[in-house]
């Protein structure tokens, strides 16, 4: 991965188009129904909060637009690929190479280092070891962490641990980003930090970059805030351009 900023593409190209989703969770004996229809399309080199209240279909949404779950009904369509025709091993493979994520909570291994948490992405595809530790290492020193590569998680405060986490994310160059709830563990400064470097990977590389958050001033960072309401998208709320 180099690091350098790239020459974005002003064209507006689709690389999110998920149509009519429903997502129905049913144990047998509740039917509890999250998304009732849900229309939405991100753009390459967008920058996208998704909010609403709590229970109202957030992280579920995040979670079928990035492939960790699937969809009761409805179609998505990511970076021209149907992806809910994948087969199992097909839909891994592609999260390995287009998706990266980042959690509100950093799982990280405690045995390993920054820069071990970092490569095993990278090992996953197949990577011969001295690409993932060039990999590794220039993805830390694109977060800011290149005087952490070797310190273990214990040895790191939570606003670096979490930067572990993100260029764990961005180690294999995915096409998008999701963060679900990333600053819910951080303090103010920490958070601020973590919104900054997002912003800037939006900027700077033309990443793509999907985030859920419960902070308002977190939203406005974004390029654009997709608002949900018990499982719809909130057509009362306007979105941020």
């Amino acid at each position: 991965m180099e690091n350098k900023k790239i020459i974005i593409n002003k064209k507006i190209e689709p690389i999110i188009k998920a149509e009519h989703l429903v997502r129905i969770y049913d144990n047998g004996i509740i039917k509890t129904i999250a998304l009732k229809d849900i229309s939405l399309t991100i753009n390459k080199g967008e920058f996208v909060a998704i909010m609403g209240p709590s229970g109202s279909g957030k992280s579920t949404i995040l979670h079928q637009l990035g492939l960790l779950d699937n969809p009761t009904k409805g179609n998505l369509i990511i970076d021209k690929e149907n992806v809910l025709n994948l087969t199992e091993e097909k839909r891994t493979r592609f999260r390995l190479e287009k998706l990266g994520y980042v959690f509100q909570s950093y799982n990280l291994i405690p045995e390993l280092s920054a820069l071990e948490n970092v490569y095993v992405t990278a090992m996953a595809l197949g990577k011969e070891k001295q690409e993932y530790l060039d990999l590794g290492t220039e993805v830390l020193k694109k977060v800011g962490l290149s005087d952490r590569i070797n310190h273990m998680p214990s040895e790191l405060s939570g606003g670096q641990q979490q930067r572990v986490s993100i260029a764990r994310a961005l180690v294999n160059n995915p096409k998008i980003l999701f963060a679900d709830e990333p600053t819910a563990n951080l303090d103010r400064d920490s958070s601020n930090n973590i919104i900054t470097l997002f912003r800037e990977l939006n900027k700077n590389y033309g990443q793509t970059i999907v985030m859920v958050t419960h902070e308002l001033e977190e939203g406005l960072k974004a390029d654009r805030i997709i608002w949900v309401k018990d499982g719809l998208i909130d057509k009362n709320k306007k979105n941020k351009k």
